[in-house]
């Protein structure tokens, strides 16, 4: 409407001397709406009811499909209709990618103005897709480590056993899968949460955008009539835990609190306690990762060739500054060059791609093309990785990433895991498997450990490996999911300080500020066993 010239609106008051102020105006302007928790279009440009915005959404919708359809090719190149639900209610992430099975799709998305909570999000989608032919969906969140708590379960649910276990059910249909990284951070782990019984992870520190323990300082900035200044001041805000069941605020700044289900591995053992509690595990999701970028560049993530995730990090300066017009947001120096999601699925069609998101056969990585793949089962060879029917054995005698583990007839049997992983052959060896396992003890104590399984200090274009858990206990609940790490590298700022002439390199190139190198990895899907109680 602001930004056609052919528009009916685009001379309008609110267009001209708001919306197109300048660069940050937009993203100034749509902010405070979907941060209320009770979101309302703007009423100058959509009118009360909102529906001349509505109607105008019409065309850019149907675009968006012709463009996905026309793109996509059975068994050469596939692509889904999609789009992103943008909620952040007290500036924290509630987002997420919503994404069809094929070209059957409502007339109109359901945002958030449309449906501010994930419950209604589900029951809305579930009505418009109900009266059209073979509609059929899922939704993936993201940025959940900008969170704050606001993930968690049950939101303005009734507090009943009935009302939670409808919840976790509509859950388990409708969001099979989540993102573990992007180029706003990972969101697999976070140490210090008090909660959680574990030994601290370093890898979990890496392009962590939210520390606990580390405060974060806000600029005081100023939107007058679509143009933003920096004011005078600032705020010092710690970085804590959340209070429980008591969501924080501006998590999409990078600050506020942290809560358990802000991050994959604490999230997954909250779902585990709730099935111990209502039956049901509302927090079963699978793993992907993604870029995240807003320049329209998708899988373009290399470390050595970032070109930046939005608008203003178009250069080694902007990338290497302090974020969008020096907002306090998670881009330039604090962001990275995202992830990728992978699937295995039986051909490259959206049915089989789409059935495998929905079967949690998924997995991500922090930018490479690594790919992992984990099986449980009772029964496994210990030489089956030397076997060439090892895949084929591996779903015949267990189960694969996504899926449960079914209770063994001998309590005192040890599961057994096939972890493999094989390089990206224009990235570095392969340096380590680790199985991550989470499990909640008799007393309801929530752990988790990273257990090295196979470590090679020069690398491997392969690796392989059936591990046994010695540690078992067929009484206690657990979660496992494969890493496979590669040898540290460059971070993406170390190439782009190299590009700009000494004298004009930021602080941030000589500071200890930001590490110079990381690890790539990828993560596997989880497998998932319950416990037997006696």
């Amino acid at each position: 409407m602001c930004t056609n010239k052919n528009s009916d609106y685009f001379d309008s008051d609110f267009c001209r001397e708001q919306y197109r102020a300048q660069e940050g105006s937009p993203l100034m302007l749509f902010g405070p709406i979907i941060a209320q928790k009770i979101p309302k279009r703007n009423v100058e440009l959509c009118g009360e009811s909102g529906d001349v915005c509505r109607h105008q959404a019409i065309t850019p919708w149907q675009e968006m499909q012709a463009a996905a359809n026309k793109a996509n090719t059975p068994c050469e190149f596939t692509s889904f209709v999609g789009y992103e639900y943008t909620g952040t209610p007290g500036n924290s992430s509630y987002h997420r990618n919503v994404i069809f099975r094929n070209s059957s799709v409502p007339s109109l998305p359901v945002s958030y103005i449309d449906a501010p909570l994930d419950s209604m999000l589900w029951s809305k989608l579930d009505e418009v897709c109900d009266i059209l032919e073979n509609c059929d969906y899922l939704t993936i969140p993201h940025n959940t480590n900008l969170s704050n708590g606001s993930m968690t379960p049950y939101r303005q649910i009734p507090k009943t056993i009935e009302a939670q276990q409808k919840y976790a059910w509509h859950r388990l249909e409708r969001e099979p899968i989540i993102e573990i990284f992007q180029h706003k951070g990972g969101s697999e782990c976070v140490n210090g949460l008090s909660t959680i019984f574990g030994e601290p992870d370093e890898l979990c520190d890496i392009e962590a955008i939210k520390k606990i323990g580390r405060p974060r300082v806000l600029k005081t900035l100023i939107l007058n009539q679509g143009v933003l200044t920096e004011g005078v001041g600032k705020t010092v805000i710690p970085t804590e835990e959340c209070e429980p069941n008591v969501a924080g605020s501006r998590g999409v700044l990078g600050a506020g609190c942290i809560d358990e289900t802000d991050f994959l591995r604490s999230s997954l053992l909250v779902g585990l306690k709730e099935e111990r509690r209502i039956g049901m595990n509302p927090i079963k999701l699978g793993v992907v990762a993604s870029t995240d970028s807003h320049s329209g560049t998708p899988g373009a993530n290399k470390e050595s060739d970032w070109r930046g995730a939005v608008s203003g990090e178009d250069s080694p300066l902007g990338r290497l500054g302090k974020g969008m017009l020096g907002l306090p947001l998670t881009t330039a120096i604090e962001g990275n060059p995202g992830g990728l999601a992978g699937v295995w699925a039986t051909e490259n069609t959206r049915d089989a791609v789409f059935d495998a998101m929905l079967r949690k056969e998924v997995f991500g990585t922090s930018g490479p093309r690594i790919k992992p793949r984990l099986f449980a089962g009772w029964d496994f060879d210990d030489n089956l990785c030397s076997q060439s029917e090892m895949i084929s054995k591996a779903y015949s005698e267990g189960v694969p990433m996504g899926d449960d583990l079914a209770p063994s007839d001998n309590e005192n049997r040890k599961p057994k895991f096939l972890a493999l992983a094989t390089r990206d052959f224009n990235s570095l060896k392969l340096q380590s498997l680790q199985l991550v396992k989470g499990w909640i003890e008799s007393n309801g104590d929530l752990h988790n450990k990273v257990i090295p399984m196979l470590e090679r200090p020069y690398g491997e274009d392969e690796m392989c490996i059936v591990f046994t858990d010695e540690h078992f206990d067929s009484q206690q609940s657990a979660y496992y999911y494969l890493r496979a790490v590669e040898p540290p590298s460059p971070r993406w700022h170390t190439y782009d300080c190299k590009r700009v002439e000494p004298g004009e390199r930021p602080p941030v190139c000589t500071n200890d500020d930001y590490p110079n190198t990381i690890r790539e990895m990828a993560w596997s899907s989880p497998i998932w066993y319950r416990g037997v109680q006696n």
